[in-house]
């Protein structure tokens, strides 16, 4: 009976901490993604549509940090984490960032094929430039991400934490 009970548990605290990481990338990808809708209203001048713009951000945001978890699941990007840690983040960024991109082929293809357009027809339709233009947002908005998580790989989570939320130690001089 132990052993199932600690099972449960384990399972429990398993489910907690990718809840916790679903939040926190959420947060993360939310607070560029806002941002850049916010910066493509006022350069379009485009008021009227913010509240929509900013649902697909935060929705964008969900689905790219389930992406980037199950990317890690499968240890996509894991190819130099031995090395230099910029380079590690950098590879990953490069990696998931493809992954985003072939996320949103996916997406896109679906909604015209859901619109009635056959196969051909909606791979037409997609525009690869924007695509293109949002796959780079997205390696920039990786990298210093992917950095943080390297560092935090190689510390230690509650290291990590310690050094980013919690006050230090008063040094004397």
């Amino acid at each position: 009976m132990p052993d199932e009970k600690s099972e449960k548990k384990g399972l429990k605290q398993k489910a907690r901490e990718e809840f916790e990481q679903v939040v926190i990338l959420t947060a993360y990808l939310a607070f560029f993604f806002c941002a850049l809708a916010t910066y493509s209203m006022l350069l379009l001048n485009k008021f009227h549509i913010s509240s929509f713009a900013y649902a697909t951000a935060l929705i964008n945001a969900a689905i790219i940090a389930k992406v980037i978890l199950i990317g890690e699941a499968v240890r996509a990007g894991k190819k130099f984490e031995g090395k230099a840690l910029l380079f590690s983040a950098i590879w990953k960024s490069f990696v998931f960032g493809w992954l985003v991109f072939a996320f949103h082929i996916i997406e896109e293809m679906a909604k015209n094929l859901i619109q009635g357009k056959d196969a051909a027809g909606a791979f037409r339709g997609i525009r690869l430039d924007d695509l293109l233009s949002r796959s780079v947002v997205v390696f920039c908005t990786f990298v210093p991400l992917f950095g943080f998580r390297e560092v935090r790989r190689v510390i230690g989570r509650d290291r990590f934490r310690a050094l980013f939320f919690h006050t230090p130690p008063k040094v004397d001089p």
